[in-house]
């Protein structure tokens, strides 16, 4: 995947992600390259544009798509809008319109009525869920629409919870994944009755026995 989306400012000033935008012929160059070095498929995400004065996504998708790419991803902002205003579903249409490959809708869909509305506004084949995951990496099973609920209970979700702890812990050692999966825990306990509170002690909570303990006692059943 050729990600000329991300639009953070360490990024884009070494001219990668959605900078690439900017200069058609090199993103060409860069995905013609990429396609004709791997024998597995290439996708491309990527953006509107770099601003509003330049919403160039349908050129470079046609564009992709002649150079090979297989399925674009798309996010409703410009570049330089960063991640402020509201994902614009219904500018996607325009891509879709101009390729013959897959389109994914991405951008501000966190529950069911977000994902039929892009779908139905972009006419896009699917979605991409990224920030919305953030704190809840069970909506993808929450937005299956094979499933037959709409959420899962908590215990279920201080199993993940923990589960994610242990592995973090695992794969990072004790001090590493500790202090990594604070900003997790953060995520998961947003909105929550008395998060503030327990965000502030996890912060500044240095063992992780003790954490699990916090997590067991903050998500009860």
């Amino acid at each position: 995947d050729i990600n000329m989306g991300c639009p953070v400012k360490k990024v884009v000033n070494g001219y990668a992600g959605s900078a690439l935008m900017k200069n058609e012929l090199l993103a060409f160059s860069i995905i013609e390259s990429v396609v004709s070095s791997v024998d597995i498929p290439v996708t491309l995400k990527m953006r509107k544009g770099w601003d509003d004065k330049s919403l160039n996504a349908p050129k470079l998708a046609k564009m992709a798509e002649s150079a090979g790419i297989k399925l674009i991803t798309i996010h409703g902002r410009t570049r330089c809008q960063m991640f402020r205003g509201k994902s614009d579903w219904k500018f996607i249409k325009n891509v879709k319109k101009a390729v013959k490959i897959p389109v994914i809708v991405n951008g501000d869909i966190t529950n069911m009525s977000d994902l039929k509305m892009a779908l139905s506004l972009s006419c896009a084949d699917g979605v991409m869920i990224g920030r919305g995951s953030y704190g809840r990496p069970w909506i993808f099973k929450e937005l299956d629409k094979n499933n037959n609920y709409n959420s899962i209970c908590n215990r279920k979700k201080k199993e993940i919870i923990l589960e994610h702890l242990d592995g973090s812990l695992k794969h990072y050692g004790i001090d590493v994944g500790l202090k990594s999966f604070r900003k997790h825990l953060s995520w998961y306990s947003k909105s929550l009755e008395n998060s503030n509170e327990f965000r502030f002690k996890i912060n500044n909570c240095l063992n992780h026995n003790l954490l699990k303990n916090f997590i067991n006692d903050f998500f009860k059943d």
